[in-house]
C-alpha cells in the first residue's frame, strides 16, 4: 500500500512541476486551498466522461477547436513569435478546409457512431505542437491541392464578388 501511496505522490509531484507557471491555477490554488493539480485531474475526469459518453461533445469539439486556438493565435501575433504565428496560421487553413468538407458531408456524419469523439480526437492532432498534424495535412495534402486550385479559386471568388454586387445594385433598384 505504501509503494501505491508513493507512485500517486509521485505522479503527483511530476503534474504539479508541468503546471505551476499557470498562474490561473495558482489563484485557483490560493483562493480555494485545494491543491491545483486536483483541479487538472478533475477537469481530465470530467472531460473523459463528458467524452466517453458523448455529452456535450458537439460543443466540446467547437471550445477545443475553435476558441482554444482562437486564443493561442492572438497570443502568437501579440507575442509576435513568427513561427506559433505560422503554426496556428495552418492549423486555421486546415480547420476550414475540414469545416467545407464537413459541410457537404453532414447527414452522412449523421449516421458515423461516435463522429465527434473522433473528430475531437482530429482536431487536437491538428492543433497540438507535440504532433504538427495540421502542418502534416497542408504539408502533404493541401499545399498542392491549393496551388494547383489558385486561378479556379480566384476566378470563384471574383464571380462571387460580381453576383454580390449585382444582388446589391438589385436590390437598391427595388
Amino acid at each position: 500500500m505504501d509503494a501505491v501511496k508513493a507512485t500517486i505522490q509521485s505522479s503527483l509531484s511530476q503534474l504539479r512541476e508541468k503546471i505551476d507557471d499557470s498562474v490561473t491555477l495558482q489563484k485557483l490554488e490560493d483562493k480555494t486551498n485545494v491543491p491545483k493539480e486536483y483541479f487538472v485531474l478533475g477537469g481530465g475526469f470530467l472531460l473523459s466522461i463528458a467524452f466517453l459518453s458523448g455529452i456535450g461533445t458537439q460543443p466540446l469539439c467547437l471550445v477545443i477547436g475553435f476558441l482554444f486556438p482562437a486564443f493561442k493565435s492572438v497570443r502568437a501575433m501579440e507575442t509576435h513569435n513568427s513561427s506559433e504565428v505560422t503554426q496556428w496560421l495552418v492549423y486555421w487553413v486546415v480547420y476550414a478546409f475540414f469545416s467545407v468538407i464537413e459541410i457537404f458531408v453532414d447527414t452522412l456524419v449523421y449516421w458515423i457512431p461516435f463522429y465527434f469523439r473522433f473528430k475531437l480526437g482530429f482536431l487536437m492532432w491538428a492543433m497540438l505542437p507535440q504532433t504538427r498534424g495540421a502542418k502534416y495535412l497542408y504539408d502533404n495534402f493541401l499545399k498542392d491541392f491549393l496551388v494547383k486550385s489558385s486561378s479556379k479559386i480566384d476566378t470563384a471568388v471574383q464571380k462571387a464578388k460580381d453576383l454580390k454586387e449585382k444582388a446589391v445594385e438589385n436590390k437598391k433598384d427595388e
